[in-house]
C-alpha cells in the first residue's frame, strides 16, 4: 500500500499542476488537488519504514476521505453535466471529478488492505 500511496499522490501533484497550468491558473484553489497529493506522497515514502506503515496509511487514508468528502458534489455536478445541464466552470467540476475518483479508488484499495492485512494477523495467531 506503500507504493500505492506514493503512486497516487504523484497522480493527485500532476492532476493539480495541469489543473492549475492548463486549465485555469485564475485561483490557487486549482491546485487543491496537489495539495492532497502531497501529504499523501509524504505519507507514502514515511510508511515504507514498517514500524510507520499501520499509522501512515490510516492517515493517507483519512486525508484521501476528506479529499473525496470535498470533491463528492463535484463528481454529483458532472454527472449532472453530462445529462445536459450547463454550468459556469465545467473544466472545474471535472477536475473535481477526476479527483473524487482518484479518492475514491484509494479508499476501496486501502479498506482491501486494512481487511486483508486483519485476516493475515487473524490466520497467523491461529
Amino acid at each position: 500500500m506503500a507504493k500505492i500511496s506514493i503512486v497516487f499522490g504523484i497522480i493527485l501533484m500532476i492532476l493539480g499542476l495541469v489543473s492549475y497550468l492548463g486549465i485555469s491558473n485564475e485561483s490557487i484553489t486549482a491546485l487543491i488537488p496537489a495539495f492532497l497529493g502531497v501529504p499523501v506522497l509524504i505519507l507514502g515514502f514515511i510508511s515504507l519504514k514498517e514500524k510507520y506503515l499501520k499509522h501512515s496509511m490510516h492517515a493517507a487514508a483519512v486525508l484521501m476521505l476528506l479529499g473525496f468528502g470535498g470533491t463528492v458534489s463535484g463528481l454529483i455536478k458532472f454527472f449532472r453535466m453530462l445529462g445536459g445541464e450547463i454550468f459556469e466552470r465545467p473544466s472545474a467540476i471535472s477536475i473535481q471529478a477526476i479527483m473524487a475518483v482518484i479518492c475514491l479508488i484509494f479508499l476501496v484499495l486501502a479498506t482491501k488492505s486494512f481487511i486483508d492485512t486483519r485476516r493475515g494477523r487473524r490466520e497467523k495467531s491461529e
